[in-house]
């Protein structure tokens, strides 16, 4: 295992090994970052779930209050009215099956993609190249719709997904270093909360076992899950 860097060490006995609120934990992040770009802030989660069990399964998107920080390229598989939609709510490619075959050709400069149900036929057979990059379209998410316009608009302005990994984690960003504290709480508030209302009715016991945030390059600064879950009481 490779050691820490001196930065890094120095960042980390700047953080108190007790929890913290979330106003507290995006103030230290804030002091504590030394890297010389623009680090992402991430939300770290511990589930009490099992993911091996489809009941059990944590999967959802949300759209941040304040954006995620850089420029979402939109793909859209639509075609006629729905293409129209897409172009004049400013998504940034659209196209029908010479879209898929585009994309199966390799083009992959986009980082969400959104497609009319009527399309699903021809782009599910981009799933093995679509799937392994978390792209793929899902009605869950709300990127198979007919409300194309909407979906767009939502995916410029913010929208991230979450999905619980085999560990029962979940990881997802809540913007950039730059953001102000109050901005980055909002964010993450936003996505916590919509991960606590997304439990399982299966997920028997804690839910929210434990709650970090950090930087792309620093250490985690542990929040208090058990006021965080306090906060939602009637979800979980």
């Amino acid at each position: 295992m490779s050691k820490a860097g001196k930065k890094y060490e120095a960042a980390k006995k700047q953080i108190e090994p007790r929890p913290y609120t979330v106003e507290d934990a995006m103030g230290l992040l804030k002091k504590v970052h030394y890297a010389k770009f623009n680090e992402t802030i991430e939300v770290h989660m511990r589930l009490g779930v099992d993911p091996k069990h489809a009941d059990q399964m944590v999967r959802g998107a949300v759209v941040l209050p304040h954006g995620i920080g850089k420029t979402v390229r939109v793909a859209v598989f639509a075609k006629g009215d729905k293409e129209r939609e897409a172009r004049e709510a400013g998504a940034d490619i659209v196209g029908a099956e010479d879209l898929v075959e585009r994309v199966q050709g390799g083009w992959m400069e986009f980082d969400t993609a959104i497609a009319t149900p009527d399309l699903m036929g021809q782009v599910g057979r981009l799933g093995k190249v679509l799937g392994p990059r978390g792209l793929m379209p899902n009605p869950k998410l709300g990127t198979v719709t007919f409300d194309i316009a909407r979906a767009v608009r939502e995916a410029k302005a913010g929208k991230v997904e979450f999905r619980v990994d085999k560990a029962g984690n979940v990881h997802t960003p809540i913007g950039k270093h730059s953001f102000s504290a109050e901005h980055l709480v909002a964010n993450a508030m936003a996505v916590i909360e919509a991960i606590v209302r997304a439990k399982p009715a299966a997920a028997k016991g804690t839910y929210l076992r434990s709650l970090t945030v950090s930087t792309t390059m620093g250490p985690g600064v542990p929040i208090d899950a058990q006021a965080i879950a306090n906060l939602f009481k009637k979800a979980v």
